[in-house]
């Protein structure tokens, strides 16, 4: 039996990022759903929080998951089921694209209380900010169609 502990800091926004989620009880209680629902497809999501925006996620991946999976698990999933319960006035959308960078063991405390620490942070920088800051630190280019 492999052991393996990779852990990935995942991002993604709403649909051309749509402040849908627009009040803290609403974002509670999507990210509580999002968790219950990695924990049903054994997904190791150690933290999860974001704004009314995007969403932060602290992924341990198990030996026999991708990214890509699993991060398509909890964006399509929970977007049918915010769709389903009619928890936003419009149609509820994740944007396609998404960040995701690996993260050191010996940060993981850092990454959990930067996640932790959203809607604070967001008092003072916008998710374009932070969207063009992990642009420059972690070295992304974006692609043109």
């Amino acid at each position: 039996m492999p052991f393996t502990k990779v852990y990935i800091h995942c991002v993604w926004s709403t649909k051309n990022r749509y402040p849908f989620l627009d009040s803290v009880e609403l974002r509670q209680k999507v990210w509580r759903h999002i968790k219950e629902n990695a924990l049903s497809k054994e997904i190791c999501l150690d933290y999860i929080n974001g704004y009314s925006d995007h969403c932060h996620c602290l992924i341990s991946l198990g030996n026999d998951q991708t990214i890509q999976k699993t991060i398509q698990l909890l964006k399509g999933e929970s977007s049918y089921w915010i769709n389903k319960n009619q928890l936003t006035k419009e149609k509820f959308e994740w944007q396609d694209e998404y960040f995701a960078v690996s993260v050191s063991e010996s940060i993981v405390d850092k990454v959990r209380d930067y996640i932790r620490n959203q809607e604070e942070h967001h008092k003072k920088k916008t998710f374009q900010e932070e969207y063009d800051e992990f642009m420059i630190k972690f070295g992304f280019q974006k692609k043109s169609k």
